[in-house]
């Protein structure tokens, strides 16, 4: 499992202009199961995505994809751990967590 820390490097105005493509990039990766979770820093300077991968060098290359990385607009950094415990109710935890972010 990876944790995915994305950057940005630039103004908030081109990160938005890119967004539309960054948000196929994440769709096309959540559809494929490499990504379980991901969204906004706050502040917002960047992006978080939790992943799965075979290994370091498949998800580092997923992230080259991503048209952030490919146009200069944010570098990333890719931490790998080992999952050994969860929440009992993960889910509703984590659709919890997304109701509050999308009423703020």
């Amino acid at each position: 499992m990876f944790v995915v820390e994305l950057s940005y490097q630039v103004a908030l105005e081109q990160i938005d202009a890119a967004m539309s493509a960054h948000v196929a990039f994440l769709k096309r990766y959540y559809a494929a199961g490499n990504f379980l979770v991901s969204g906004r820093k706050v502040p917002r300077d960047g992006g978080i995505i939790l992943a799965l991968a075979k290994s370091r060098e498949e998800i580092e290359g997923i992230m080259a994809e991503d048209p952030f990385v490919q146009r200069g607009l944010a570098s990333f950094r890719v931490t790998e751990f080992r999952a050994s415990q969860r929440a009992d109710d993960i889910q509703a935890r984590l659709e919890q967590s997304i109701r509050a972010s999308s009423s703020r």
